[in-house]
């Protein structure tokens, strides 16, 4: 056990390298990843059931014991992000099915691999955790809804049976996950050891099944929808932040906002894009590509973050041993 606990560390640590090392590998030999593409949503499944399993009360007393943070940061995750998918739309004058993926991208909640990368950040984990548990059971209502009326004038929504597969995806692997939990506790505790790297798998292979199964269309796109993917991504990590400038919060909350308002669960909108827009492919594509990016440039930010808390942290150090000496 004490070897997969430090597997599922690594593993953890590492999974933005995994995810993209996967991503590589999908699209030069994507003819023997391509087959992962019938099981993304069995994949986000698995994610969202091991989320489930490692749920606990002291997740949600958070958004009563400090509701503030939460309910800021999920209103800044529905508004924010949907709207600048909206106005990238018609800035770029992307075609229906782009404009329409991107606003999906923007519509979907937090994705699981922001807690991560809020943890690696050192920043505000409790916070990550609420924000990504509340905007996830809130999916369910607001995706559908904010895709219907921001993308409903390029593309035909439905906003009911988009519903529908949230809730198949997302709430009922969650729902499992917690009831397995409450009836065996004990077994979930000895093998909590193999969620992290289990998820970190799972997240491992959407990111495969969704670039070998778009290789072309990510190939023949240009440079467009990379640079699209990228603002929106870059625009939510920064507002994000600044909305806990603007009020104040301590570091560790600013970095946990950033994270979670600019990284979304871009696999699911690939799930949804794959089920709702069977007809138009190019809709799944920027979710493809952002399940990458989003892994990446949270990443980089997380661990940028993590070296100026260590620095101020030694710094710190240095000065109480001068103090004493």
């Amino acid at each position: 056990m004490k070897v997969m606990n430090q597997i599922s560390q690594l593993a953890n640590k590492y999974f933005s390298v995994i995810s993209v090392l996967f991503a590589i590998a999908a699209f030069v030999w994507h003819e023997n990843f391509v087959w992962l593409g019938s099981y993304i949503t069995t994949l986000l499944m698995i994610v969202m059931f091991g989320v489930g399993m490692t749920l606990k009360p002291v997740d949600f007393k958070l958004v009563i014991s400090k509701p503030k943070p939460v309910i800021i940061g999920v209103l800044a995750q529905f508004t924010i992000m949907p709207l600048l998918a909206f106005g990238i739309a018609v800035l770029f004058k992307l075609p229906p099915e782009l404009a329409a993926g991107i606003i999906l991208v923007g519509c979907v909640p937090g994705g699981t691999s922001s807690n991560v990368m809020v943890y690696l950040a050192k920043g505000n984990t409790a916070l990550s955790i609420a924000m990504t548990s509340l905007s996830t059971l809130l999916a369910p209502i607001l995706t559908p809804t904010l895709l219907y009326l921001l993308a409903g004038q390029w593309m035909p929504v439905d906003p009911i049976g988009m519903f529908v597969s949230i809730i198949k995806v997302i709430i009922l692997p969650i729902a499992l996950g917690l009831f397995i939990q409450k009836l065996a506790p004990q077994v979930v505790e000895k093998g909590g050891a193999l969620l992290p790297l289990i998820s970190v798998i799972a997240i491992a292979l959407v990111c495969a099944a969704v670039v070998s199964g778009n290789r072309d269309n990510i190939a023949a796109s240009g440079l467009i929808i990379f640079v699209t993917v990228l603002i929106h991504n870059y625009s939510g990590l920064f507002v994000g932040y600044m909305v806990g400038v603007l009020l104040k919060l301590d570091a560790e909350t600013r970095r946990a906002l950033s994270i979670e308002v600019g990284i979304q669960n871009a696999g699911l909108g690939v799930s949804l894009a794959k089920v709702h827009f069977a007809a138009s492919p190019l809709t799944a594509l920027p979710g493809a590509v952002a399940v990458t990016l989003h892994v990446i440039n949270g990443s980089i930010l997380a661990s940028y973050w993590a070296r100026k808390s260590n620095k101020k942290e030694q710094a710190e150090a240095d000065e109480k041993r001068e103090m004493v000496g």
